[in-house]
């Protein structure tokens, strides 16, 4: 049994005349009556009556209509949802990334993005930058949003959008009021500081302090920039974080510009060279349009 065969009998069930069936289906009327019959032959029942002036379905035939009815209509559904993952227009995209990019502007990111495709699914997975790697060379993630580039022979980054470093003190501290600070002026504090073990950005973090020459005395160390927020609106230290996650900083916190070439910092998305599911590109082109300007 053929899906021409099914689609050839449903056409012919609605006009209930070979010639006009024929004509609808692009064929000539012989192939038509050909392909009945071999249908009919192949489940061994009568689906049309027929006679020189008219053609009626059986009860059998009615019966199958429905079901023929209803089977095209998924195969077309089908075929409708496969092109739509094949353009990258539906499907499933897992996305990694750490808790400070919440406060930035993954939100509206996802937001537009969804807006836009309301058939992929995009499903968000919480984890420390290292894990994010881990999860994408295991294809358990499509793609990491990440403070850290990444260039090898299995990934690859691609810049979304400047997000510099500020420092950011407790209200009370005696620097609170000035707007912008030298790496050096900080040299007495206690620093908050992220973990180096699960995230290249907070390495990143302590080599800039090293290259300033600044020593760095270290009040506690945490796994999210949130977590550094807190505790510098606490009082029990200062902090070097992004700037993004400041938009929603507690009011006992003050922000701090750094000089340019200590405070340049960038968000990537990273996603494997190979393997990647066709929404992820749709999705990446949502965010590159943000990283523009363009939302």
């Amino acid at each position: 049994m053929e899906i021409r065969q099914l689609r050839y009998f449903a056409v012919l069930a609605e006009e209930l005349n070979f010639t006009r069936a024929a004509a609808r289906l692009h064929i000539s009327q012989p192939p038509l009556s050909l392909q009945i019959a071999q249908l009919e032959r192949e489940l061994d029942v009568r689906l049309f009556d027929r006679n020189n002036r008219r053609v009626t379905l059986t009860e059998a035939g009615e019966a199958f209509l429905n079901d023929v009815r209803a089977l095209l209509a998924s195969l077309k559904e089908a075929t409708v949802r496969v092109r739509a993952v094949d353009q990258g227009l539906a499907g499933r995209i897992e996305v990694g990334l750490s808790g400070s990019h919440f406060l930035g502007p993954v939100p509206a990111l996802i937001a537009r993005y969804t807006a836009e495709h309301p058939q992929v699914s995009v499903l968000l997975n919480e984890m420390n930058p290292a894990a994010q790697l881990e999860a994408l060379r295991g294809h358990r993630i499509d793609v990491s949003i990440s403070r850290t580039a990444v260039d090898d022979e299995e990934l690859q980054a691609m810049p979304l959008w400047p997000d510099p470093v500020v420092a950011v003190l407790p209200r009370q501290h005696p620097l609170a009021g000035r707007k912008r600070l030298e790496l050096s002026d900080l040299a007495g504090d206690a620093f908050v500081m992220l973990r180096q073990d699960t995230s290249g950005f907070a390495r990143f973090l302590a080599e800039t302090c090293a290259r300033a020459g600044l020593p760095l005395s270290v009040a506690q160390t945490v796994a999210e920039v949130p977590a550094q927020l807190a505790l510098v609106a606490a009082g029990l230290g200062v902090a070097l974080v992004p700037r993004s996650t400041c938009r929603h900083a507690d009011d006992r916190v003050a922000v701090c510009r750094l000089p340019a070439d200590i405070s340049r910092a960038t968000v990537y998305a990273v996603s494997r060279r190979q393997g990647r599911r066709r929404a992820l590109d749709t999705f990446l082109q949502t965010a590159a349009q943000m990283g523009d300007g363009k939302a």
